[in-house]
């Protein structure tokens, strides 16, 4: 597989983060970065297709994504009681 360098800027503190995480973990930068990058786009997939489907389900429902986390937080407190 091959591979492009790109340039990314970050904030001081978000970098020493990222810095402190990767060296926990006995990693590179770029080897952390590039698993955040995969999990983020695994994870917007994910969601996308559950809304996707959720979309298809509600007909004329209308439901965002903003109602469907607002019922998610809904059910979590109510599960909490």
């Amino acid at each position: 597989m091959s591979t492009v360098t790109v340039n990314i800027s970050f904030q001081d503190r978000l970098l020493a983060d990222i810095d402190r995480i990767a060296q926990r973990e006995s990693r590179s930068r770029s080897e952390l970065l590039r698993e955040a990058a995969r999990i983020y786009i695994e994870r917007k997939e994910r969601w996308n297709n559950i809304f996707a489907k959720t979309s298809i389900q509600s007909g004329a429902h209308d439901l965002t994504e903003k109602d469907v986390l607002e019922e998610i937080s809904r059910y979590r407190i109510e599960k909490r009681k």
